[in-house]
């Protein structure tokens, strides 16, 4: 896979590329990650990609000229599968979405900035639009930085443990069940039983009651779905 991301503060974007697994599945040549300055589009002594917007309100808005030109320079080397940007309105970031996105090829993802994008940008190119949550950011820069991350790990691979992912929240609408390590006891708290007893259906068929008592507690909307 490949994800190229647009920003206009790539620096954002260095160190959580650099470590972890996002780092290990780049090492493995399993991804590609792709920073584009969007200033190297601007124009003038201070290379300009923003501007006042029409109608008076406050803020600024990302111009069409230097968005357009980087994006159209992206998708003359390679056919994209979707062009998505991070904001606010956008469809929230689901397990399901990250799943879909795990399974394509080359991915693009426009960071917003200020009070966002020129809408048509938005019309012309951007095939998803997604928000990370109900509140906003100073950029989109941490939006992908967690969409790439819910995608990445996802990609056969990238784990360790290839059953991880599928076992984690919200694979099955689900929140994950408790987890317990050595010691078996601490501080008088001890280990359920049935972790201990090497039964393995029945330990599979606790776990799946626990992530459903879980979940009716913690998100029972989950379960509407």
């Amino acid at each position: 896979m490949r994800i190229d991301i647009i920003t206009v503060l790539p620096e954002l974007l260095t160190s959580p590329f650099s470590a972890s697994i996002m780092k290990r599945a780049q090492d493995k040549g399993l991804v590609e990650i792709h920073v584009h300055d969007l200033r190297e589009f601007g124009k003038g002594k201070y290379r300009h990609v923003d501007d006042y917007p029409y109608g008076g309100s406050s803020g600024m808005v990302l111009m069409c000229e230097p968005l357009d030109q980087c994006i159209e320079k992206l998708v003359a080397q390679r056919t994209y599968d979707e062009i998505i940007y991070l904001t606010p309105d956008g469809k929230t970031l689901n397990q399901s979405i990250a799943n879909s996105f795990s399974l394509k090829k080359n991915l693009m993802m426009i960071c917003g900035h200020y009070k966002g994008i020129d809408q048509r940008i938005r019309d012309m190119w951007v095939t998803k639009e997604i928000s990370i949550g109900d509140y906003v950011l100073s950029g989109g820069e941490f939006g992908a930085i967690i969409l790439a991350d819910s995608i990445i790990r996802l990609i056969p691979g990238v784990l360790g443990d290839e059953t991880s992912a599928l076992s984690d929240s919200f694979q099955d609408n689900l929140l994950a069940p408790p987890v317990y390590t050595r010691p078996a006891e601490y501080k008088g708290h001890k280990v359920p039983e049935i972790l201990l007893s090497g039964n393995f259906p029945k330990i599979e068929k606790w776990l799946h009651e626990q992530a459903i008592e879980r979940t009716r507690a913690r998100r029972p909307d989950l379960l509407d779905e």
